[in-house]
């Protein structure tokens, strides 16, 4: 028997047999190339089970999930061709399959939160509208796959907050290629982590649902006819803790967006006079009617887009910082909005000076030789783009929420014990929290514990702590 098995590059074999060979010297020699000892029964081989699997292979793919997300398609294809492997070449030994998930679990875990926002990208990704060329039965088996990474990431609650962002803008800008395909993922995961886990997702469907009654039911009322025939309305009502929390926007909307809102919120207070409803503009989008000199166009545009536009309608031309003020968009947020309408491939204003930045002193105008084959024209938006900003933000938010679960977590475990000491106490925490841990973290939680007086030093123990009623 071998002192040690060598790390194996690439673990590829073409045409593997379907036992290991009983001798080194047989012809039949393909799984030598895999392992360097060799047995008559798969299950006789030595143990050192980690050394097995661990491949540079596999530390290349987590470095690259650091780096872009189309590394979540090739880690998928390296899971199944090791499958491959450990199905031909070690006949599925029980002992080689659970080195092989201990060694995916090490690797992907090297990024802690990095992973868990890759998959739930790449999730995105095969969910949203544009997913061309997967049937419905290959969605289905990439989703399959995809749970089985999944089950290796150790900050769920992290996927879970960035895959709530992603579905959320499915839902909302009409953006999810299959219905389906997006509850058939719900349920997935629900069996996978529990009903707790996906209780906001199933949420924000019932939300969605809801709303095309409530919008049925409106269309019925007497408020609704004071909307112009030309104008179609459409609101999605959300009930705030199953969403992902969005930052108010301060901005001047339009006279006619305005009426609009007042118009649906005495109908909406109508019916349930003690709610509050708190509008989100930055979440809005529209389909414009537009006449060109060459011709007229329909423009699918975010809210913002539109207030922009809807300017033009007053004036051929306009500075930056006129549009700043007509609108009271975010100067920076409001340069993105501009690169989009005059810089981007379809560009319904003109700006002068020409370029793709946009400047302070820049002047807009109406493109009088705007034209386009299409009646119906997208013009790309920033709102299905993830910003790193607003990454930080969700991820911040989800730190935020571990506090308060390690909180939550020692307040219980001590009110059961009454007292206990710090190990001990330590070690209940890292059984319960699910999430990666740091005792330097949960040391923090417990002071901050200590300072509101749920807990205090145990006299009798010197690291030991007792719980205060």
């Amino acid at each position: 028997s071998p002192t040690s098995p060598a790390p194996i590059p690439h673990l590829s074999c073409p045409n593997p047999p379907p036992l290991l060979p009983q001798s080194p010297t047989s012809p039949a020699c393909g799984a030598a190339r895999v392992l360097p000892f060799h047995a008559s029964r798969p299950t006789a081989l030595p143990t050192p089970r980690t050394a097995c699997f661990q491949s540079p292979h596999g530390h290349l793919c987590a470095h690259a999930c650091a780096r872009k997300p189309v590394a979540t398609q090739e880690l998928l294809q390296f899971k199944e061709k090791l499958d491959l492997v450990l199905s031909r070449a070690f006949c599925a030994n029980e002992q080689f399959s659970h080195s092989l998930k201990e060694a995916f679990e090490q690797f992907i875990n090297i990024k802690q939160n990095r992973p868990a926002e890759l998959v739930a990208a790449f999730l995105d990704s095969k969910l949203r509208v544009g997913n061309k060329g997967s049937s419905e039965e290959e969605l289905e088996e990439i989703l399959d796959k995809t749970m089985t990474i999944f089950r290796y990431i150790d900050g769920k609650d992290m996927f879970e907050a960035f895959y709530k962002k992603g579905l959320s803008k499915r839902l909302l800008l009409g953006k999810s290629a299959s219905v389906d395909a997006e509850k058939s993922m719900i349920s997935k995961l629900k069996a996978e982590c529990g009903s707790g886990f996906t209780s906001k997702l199933e949420g924000m469907f019932k939300d969605v649902e809801l709303s095309r009654d409530v919008m049925a039911s409106f269309r019925d009322s007497p408020q609704a006819q004071q909307i112009s025939p030309d104008v179609e309305l459409s609101v999605h009502v959300l009930t705030q803790g199953y969403w992902p929390t969005y930052p108010p926007v301060e901005v001047r909307l339009p006279q006619e967006i305005l009426e609009l809102q007042e118009i649906f919120s005495s109908y909406y207070m109508s019916k349930h006079s003690g709610r509050r409803l708190q509008w989100y503009p930055s979440l809005g989008h529209c389909q414009l009617k537009a006449a060109f000199p060459k011709g007229k166009k329909e423009l699918a545009v975010s809210l913002m887009q539109t207030m922009v536009l809807l300017l033009f309608n007053s004036a051929d031309g306009m500075g930056f910082n006129e549009i700043l003020q007509g609108t009271g968009i975010d100067e920076k947020e409001l340069k993105v909005v501009m690169q989009s309408l005059a810089c981007g491939k379809v560009r319904v204003l003109r700006k002068e000076p020409k370029g793709r930045d946009v400047a302070d002193e820049d002047q807009f105008f109406f493109d009088d030789e705007f034209k386009h084959q299409l009646f119906r024209i997208k013009i790309n938006s920033i709102q299905m783009r993830e910003t790193e900003q607003e990454n930080e933000q969700t991820t911040e938010r989800v730190f935020q929420d571990r506090q308060y679960q390690i909180d939550a977590a020692i307040v219980r475990i001590m009110k059961a014990r009454k007292a206990l000491s710090h190990t001990l106490l330590l070690s209940e925490l890292f059984t319960q929290l699910k999430f990666p841990l740091k005792a330097q973290d949960l040391k923090k939680r417990i002071e901050s514990l200590i300072d509101r007086e749920y807990l205090e030093r145990d006299p009798a123990q010197a690291a030991g702590y007792r719980y205060l009623a």
